[in-house]
């Protein structure tokens, strides 16, 4: 059906005449949703957005430290804007975001590189921050927060649809996984106000967009009081799923410890929530749960996955796998790939371990699975995966869905691909459907990466 879309661009960045800001963004949807508020504060102290690096007046790089890999990027990418410095005497970099947060002493030290260091609890300081540093001064503020959420900024989106954006309803974590450095580099965990949370979703329904992403390290525990008022993280889905029942919403990272019956309710009873749970194992040995401090085990998370098939029969499952953590086993390895076949997940997101400085396991833990190993182990984790989502992908050829459509296929101007409820991509021929409307689409063939459908009239 086609739905009428109103004017956007109150929620567009602002181009024209002024300071030229470029931001480049790396890592979670976290820092995807810290970009859009910083150019919220920006645009707010004049400068206008560009995309293009050599006319900027300030660059920022928004900085992921999950992976050592992340940061060695990071690096070279900075060292590649020394050519811009040499034609734009004035510009400024800037790195902010988590690595901002972690390696300030280092980054600030690389004056040819860096003239602004900023965490991801001092956005609003940036102004300051960007005066002091085109005075020649060392700028840097880094100081975490208790109480910094950015509730009332309305961010700048900078998703290229129009059709699906993020919402931060939380900062920080307060779960101090072993292998983590999130909670070093972002702080304690704080709820946004929900009444915030509903204004920016009913802004975004306003302005055109039909699905909205609600955004946490552990959305779960998501708590907010008021005086006598409570709301749990069940009561804010249900209000942003009643801001429109054509606005979709889904939610992203779950932690299995704080995964409730009462969300699983919550979602039976709204029709677009959507029907798409991210819940992490990490392992799908108990022994190594304990060691990376998750809180639960093995069975604790099996017996997740069995309340969503039951109160959730057909919604899809997806997970973060880490391969090679401290003292991991073939026999733990196993259980992992055990795990996986057991649960038949969608999708997964699957990873080496890390180590990364100060976290638990870095300063308690011997790193003792040789790189090889873990490569090994990774790639059979892959390769598992591959298959899990072909199976699962095949499950639905042949069924119905209504896809929300998000944008033309890279492979055709004649295709458009959206998603369905369960968050998986469907290309089909495009006929008189546009962006950010939703079709029914008969999955007709697919891959492990993707449906292919035909429009139901």
């Amino acid at each position: 059906m086609n739905l009428n879309h109103v004017n956007i661009s109150g929620l567009r960045p602002i181009v024209g005449d002024g300071r030229k800001l470029y931001i480049e963004t790396y890592g979670c949807q976290m820092n995807a949703g810290d970009s859009e508020v910083v150019l919220s504060i920006l645009q707010g102290d004049g400068f206008r957005y560009t995309e293009d690096p050599a006319g900027a007046d300030v660059i920022l790089i928004n900085t992921c430290s999950i992976r050592d890999n992340a940061e060695q990027r990071i690096w070279g990418r900075l060292r590649e804007l020394r050519q811009y410095k040499k034609k734009n005497k004035g510009l400024l970099v800037g790195v902010i975001g988590c690595m901002a947060e972690r390696l300030r002493e280092k980054l600030i030290d690389q004056e040819e590189l860096v003239n602004l260091v900023a965490g991801p609890d001092a956005y609003r300081d940036l102004p300051r921050l960007l005066r002091e540093a085109g005075g020649g001064a060392k700028a840097v503020n880094v100081l975490l927060s208790g109480e910094e959420t950015y509730a009332e900024i309305s961010p700048v989106r900078l998703d290229k649809n129009g059709v699906s954006a993020y919402i931060s309803i939380m900062r920080g974590c307060n779960n101090m996984c072993s292998y983590c450095v999130v909670p070093y580099t972002r702080g304690a965990e704080r709820s946004r106000d929900p009444q915030t949370i509903l204004r920016e979703a009913r802004e975004l329904f306003d302005g055109g967009y039909r699905e909205v992403t609600l955004l946490g390290q552990n959305v779960n525990s998501y708590r907010w009081k008021n005086g006598e008022t409570v709301a749990g993280f069940a009561d804010l889905l249900g209000a942003v799923a009643s801001v429109d029942p054509k606005l979709r919403v889904r939610f992203s990272t779950s932690h299995p410890k704080d995964l409730s019956d009462e969300v699983l309710h919550t979602m039976a009873r709204y029709p677009n929530l959507c029907r798409a749970i991210h819940l992490p194992a990490q392992s799908g040995s108990t022994r190594m749960l304990e060691l990376m401090n998750r809180k639960y085990t093995r069975e604790w998370y099996l017996g997740r996955i069995e309340a969503i098939r039951r109160i959730l029969p057909g919604c899809s499952i997806s997970t973060d796998l880490i391969a090679g953590f401290c003292t991991e086993t073939d026999d733990d390895h196993r259980q992992t790939l055990s795990l996986m076949e057991e649960v038949g997940y969608a999708s997964a997101f699957m990873f080496k371990y890390s180590e990364r400085p100060n976290t638990k396991a870095a300063r308690h833990m011997a790193d003792d699975v040789p790189d090889g190993v873990k490569t090994a182990r990774l790639n059979e984790i892959i390769a598992l995966q591959n298959e899990l989502s072909l199976r699962s992908n095949r499950l639905d050829v042949g069924r119905e869905f209504e896809v929300l459509v998000e944008g033309v296929s890279k492979r055709s101007d004649r295709q458009l691909f959206g998603r369905t409820s369960q968050n998986k991509v469907v290309v089909f021929d495009r006929g008189d459907a546009r962006v950010g409307d939703y079709v029914r689409v008969r999955v007709t063939d697919c891959s492990s990466a993707t449906l292919h459908g035909q429009r139901v009239e």
